[in-house]
């Protein structure tokens, strides 16, 4: 630790301001301040260090010997404090220039393609976009990465928010069973918790937001300690567990964004779960700070919350019966 009698950074550049110029009012006139201003700086800091740094004369003012000592001294650490400085700024603009991002498979599939998209498109003209350096994985190979700074944020798609990390909710989504229109379980009727967890199911793989969610619902209707059948097939990525359903393999646990087209043209039919809360939270999340680093990450994160509102705004104002809406 250093003692109290080092000066600060601020201190120490008037103090070589005097050395060169031989005049505190020169020194003031630079400064932008009076120099009543620089001689009370002066004199705090010779209280500070316990010696004379300068002299004073009605034809100007010159360093004492310490003073020069002390100067010489300055003009080391400040020349290593100016590295220091271009150093930061070196790293800010990194932050700025490329984001390292590791995503879930549902955010990754289906929303980040146009998150950035149109965070590209917002670049103001003449500005340089940074360089999104994008890497798919499930939910705990996502905290694992943001943890271990191998990425700048992530988004995750699991029930709760990733312990010892700080995140903030960039959207909400629902996971849906659904099945081929030839399945038993087309036919409307109701599919119960403990059905459900007897059946071989197509899900996601150990680890990923969406089995975590599932796993999460079942458990709040059957208790914690009731077991789920082994899966029928544990995929790796929402594209494939659509692909399994619409061949027919097994009742499938997806999320309703990946089947909405599917389930809207009749290629698949969503089945009846009421027992089961399948709602989840979608969220950023980083790791050090309570707000998101800063630079292309917090620019990221508040154009999709900025987005997120404007599509919340508009879809009010598109309902019947409000006063923007219409009728």
């Amino acid at each position: 630790m250093l003692s109290t009698h080092v000066p600060d950074l601020a201190a120490l550049e008037l103090l070589l301001g005097v050395a060169r110029e031989g005049s505190l009012n020169s020194v003031a006139r630079k400064a932008g301040v009076s120099q009543q201003a620089v001689s009370a700086r002066i004199r705090a800091m010779e209280k500070q260090t316990g010696v004379t740094l300068v002299h004073r004369t009605p034809r100007g003012s010159t360093l004492t010997v310490e003073g020069v000592m002390i100067a010489e001294w300055a003009a080391r650490l400040l020349d290593v404090a100016a590295d220091m400085d271009a150093g930061i700024a070196a790293l800010r603009t990194g932050q700025r220039t490329r984001l390292r991002v590791s995503a879930s498979s549902t955010i990754s599939e289906l929303l980040l393609p146009g998150w950035l998209a149109s965070f590209r498109a917002e670049t103001p003209e003449g500005g340089d976009a940074p360089e999104i350096v994008l890497t798919y994985a499930n939910t705990a190979m996502v905290v694992t990465h943001v943890t271990e700074g191998i990425a700048d944020i992530g988004f995750t798609e699991g029930p709760q928010q990733p312990p010892g990390l700080h995140g903030r909710a960039v959207g909400h989504d629902r996971l849906a069973v659904v099945v081929a229109p030839g399945h038993p379980w087309a036919r409307p009727r109701i599919v119960g918790a403990a059905e459900l967890a007897r059946t071989p199911l197509v899900s996601r793989e150990a680890g990923s937001g969406t089995r975590d969610t599932f796993a999460a619902a079942l458990a709040a209707v059957l208790g914690p300690g009731a077991e789920q059948a082994p899966a029928a097939l544990s995929l790796s990525t929402t594209a494939a567990i659509r692909a399994a359903a619409l061949a027919g393999a097994a009742p499938a646990v997806i999320s309703e964004l990946a089947v909405a087209d599917d389930l809207a043209e009749g290629r698949l039919v969503a089945v009846r779960t009421p027992e089961l809360d399948l709602r989840r939270t979608l969220r950023a999340v980083w790791d050090g700070a309570t707000s998101p680093p800063s630079g292309a990450a917090r620019d990221l994160i508040a154009h999709i919350l900025s987005r997120r509102n404007r599509q919340r705004d508009g879809a009010r104002t598109r309902r019947p019966g409000t006063a923007a809406g219409g009728s």
